[in-house]
């Protein structure tokens, strides 16, 4: 399988990487988080890092030891989990090596490992249109269940959010949930006061 293109689930504002068939016209989504949707898109828009993030690392590490990534397989959806495995060459031997599909996928970019998903997956969630498919909105009529809208354009120019800017908006969200957690107090109180000045009346 190859990577068709990596989009946002404008309902649930979750990453997508969508997975194409080689021979053909298979698709298969699968809902990643943002760090694995930002490794994934910063390998495949050619962005040069001054240090290496999480997934350079990995594979500096498996070239260091001799190793190689033979290929990656997603193997299963169960309980609305992707599932997926590394099978690294070592010394002539094949490791597999247990992981989510988005590390994998992020992986794979890096190395040019071939990407592979398991027949009964695809049999069973893939959707596959009978001609070429060259609009993206097409492929979207069938994952109506699953996505909302995507234009070609979102596949082309999805932006890549930094470590830096994801946190501020964790923080952003973070302080906006604090802010009505306050405003709850606030009634509340309200509220208390309000009750307590009908007990003193009832009382006189």
């Amino acid at each position: 399988m190859v990577i068709y293109g990596v989009s946002f689930d404008v309902i649930g504002k979750q990453p997508i990487v969508l997975l194409k068939t080689v021979e053909g016209n298979k698709f298969l989504p699968i809902w990643i988080g943002h760090p694995e949707a930002a490794a994934i898109l910063i390998k495949l828009q050619g962005t040069k890092l001054p240090r290496p993030m999480t997934h350079d690392l990995l594979t500096n590490l498996i070239g260091r030891f001799d190793a190689q990534l033979a290929r990656i397989t997603v193997t299963e959806l169960k309980d609305s989990t992707f599932y997926a495995t590394l099978t690294l060459l070592k010394d002539g031997a094949e490791i597999d090596i247990d992981s989510r599909p988005s590390d994998a996928l992020a992986l794979a970019v890096r190395t040019h490992a071939p990407i592979y998903a398991s027949t009964e997956l695809i049999l069973e969630n893939a959707i596959e249109f009978e001609h070429e498919v060259d609009d993206t909105e097409e492929i979207i009529e069938g994952f109506r269940d699953f996505l909302e809208k995507v234009s070609p354009e979102d596949f082309n120019t999805a932006e890549v959010m930094s470590d830096e800017a994801l946190y501020a908006e964790r923080d952003m969200t973070a302080d906006d949930e604090e802010d009505e957690e306050g405003e709850e107090d606030e009634e509340d109180e309200e509220d208390d006061d309000e009750h307590e000045g009908l007990d003193d009346e009832s009382r006189a």
